[in-house]
């Protein structure tokens, strides 16, 4: 694709109707990436007119399931075979550190094998009522949807929304961050090249007051898929109110991830880590707030400080790096600014608290792993998302107060426990007010697991079946057998 970079609208690239065109940055650098053409409320309404044309007169929703499952196959076999471009694109956008861009390129190919097979595998089911009639359900697609994906995970989240929908026989139109949607657009041109009908899926970069807000409340659009942070999904769902449309929100988390005193402290420390500092703590379901029992902390902490000593962060194009950059300046910023509140609020620093001291990493958005110790629930670092590589640290000895202060949050996305009693475990997974908890574990997720949360960590299911059924509107058929009819006003 010649630069800069175009709108995909019903199958062809062009350029924004206004003309205008924004720039992407790499944010490890500095240095430019990419000119994007910008997107705003008159090509959301070309692209809305054209998935609605795809949907109601195009071959995409008519055509046989098993078929749609293998083009998105063919999709997923070409997402492999650009593997390495797409892992470094996927790093020059955000920041993160290839090795795990690398997997992500893998995850969003998962995503399209997985829901390539659901394609044929919608059934409906007969349900079994009184008197004389034949009823069944059919699953059908919803309709038009509007997407739109965060900036920490670009490509997964792109696969991860269009997936299902194209499975399901929806059409769309994706929006990607302003921040990073080089890998959008390349995955825009797999599709074409994969053989998808024009205007099944449409993308448009572009801002959120303008593209974004145009399409959250687009009265041609039957449902809105949204990632982000809770303010932008509470005007998302606002944006819905008057056409009653369909939204399904993944939102913010502060998930706790709690080490009982009878848990591996080696597999915990290794898994509080991961769940916190990788992606430089960008991640929704990441685990900021550890809770450590009282008997094992001291052990703990000391295995804790000497590991995050050794985690390498540094330029996200080599192999070797750990953490890379955060993804732009607003949350490089954020993360600054709640590092001086915890200390100010009289959280002790233990590690971290500033970007590294490498001359090399002063052009970029670089900030250390960070601890701190003797975290009070009430803390402003311990309540409110961060979403950057900042760890809190707070102490327990009561389950029942555990759990309160666990629960003390408005999220409910995920949790993780640390225990070799199994009951124990299994009580508190279910006194955890969380979509997700994870036990002797952290951070683990596969596409065939629903993934969403509680509370303000969303509404609705992403990911398994559940997922594919967001996409789907569930229609039930009666058939009369009965010879004479319902028989209301005979005599």
């Amino acid at each position: 694709m010649a630069a800069p970079y175009q709108l995909l609208i019903d199958g062809k690239w062009t350029d924004a109707v206004s003309g205008k065109v924004f720039a992407t940055h790499n944010p490890a650098t500095g240095d430019h990436v990419a000119d994007v053409a910008e997107a705003d409320a008159e090509d959301v309404d070309v692209a809305v007119a054209a998935a609605r044309r795809a949907f109601e007169d195009g071959p995409w929703p008519r055509m046989d399931a098993a078929e749609r499952g293998r083009l998105l196959l063919q999709v997923a076999e070409k997402i492999r075979a650009k593997g390495d471009e797409l892992a470094r694109m996927e790093t020059l956008d955000n920041g993160k550190a290839i090795r795990e861009t690398r997997a992500q390129v893998n995850a969003s190919a998962d995503y399209f094998e997985y829901y390539g097979g659901w394609a044929d595998k919608m059934e409906g089911h007969v349900v079994p009522v009184r008197g004389r009639f034949h009823t069944y359900t059919v699953m059908e697609p919803i309709g038009v949807c509007g997407q739109i994906i965060p900036w920490n995970s670009p490509l997964p989240q792109a696969a991860q929304k269009l997936a299902p929908a194209l499975a399901a026989g929806c059409t769309m139109i994706l929006k990607p961050a302003e921040q990073t949607p080089v890998t959008a657009l390349v995955l825009g041109e797999i599709l074409l090249e994969a053989g998808l009908p024009e205007g099944v899926v449409n993308i448009l970069p572009g801002f959120g007051p303008t593209a974004g807000a145009s399409l959250a409340s687009h009265a041609g659009v039957d449902k809105v898929a949204f990632t982000g942070e809770v303010a932008t999904g509470q005007e998302i769902l606002r944006a819905s109110i008057d056409n009653l449309t369909k939204v399904t929100l993944e939102l913010g988390g502060k998930a706790p991830n709690i080490v009982c005193e009878d848990a591996d402290l080696d597999a915990a420390a290794k898994g509080i880590l991961f769940g916190i500092f990788a992606g430089a703590g960008q991640y929704c379901d990441a685990g900021p707030r550890l809770f450590v029992h009282r008997e094992i902390r001291d052990a703990l902490m000391d295995k804790l400080l000497a590991m995050t000593r050794e985690i390498r962060v540094g330029d996200p194009l080599n192999p070797a790096t750990q953490v890379g950059s955060l993804t732009t300046q607003g949350q490089f910023e954020k993360v600054v600014r709640y590092v001086e509140i915890g200390q100010q609020e009289g959280a002790e620093l233990v590690a971290g608290g500033s970007p590294p001291d490498d001359p090399d990493l002063a052009g970029g958005y670089f900030y250390l792993p960070t601890i701190f110790d003797r975290v009070a629930p009430d803390m402003r670092v311990a309540r409110e998302e961060i979403f950057g590589p900042v760890l809190s640290v707070l102490e327990f000895a009561d389950d029942d107060q555990l759990v309160a202060d666990a629960n003390g949050t408005v999220y409910g996305l995920a949790a993780g426990l640390w225990t070799e009693d199994m009951r124990r475990a299994l009580t508190l997974a279910e006194r955890l007010k969380a979509g997700t908890v994870w036990i002797n574990t952290f951070r683990q997720t596969q596409i065939s697991a629903p993934f969403g949360g509680y509370k303000m960590s969303g509404i609705g299911r992403e990911k398994g079946l559940s997922g594919l059924k967001e996409y789907c509107e569930e229609k039930t058929v009666w058939v009369d057998l009965n010879e004479k009819g319902i028989g209301y006003f005979d005599t």
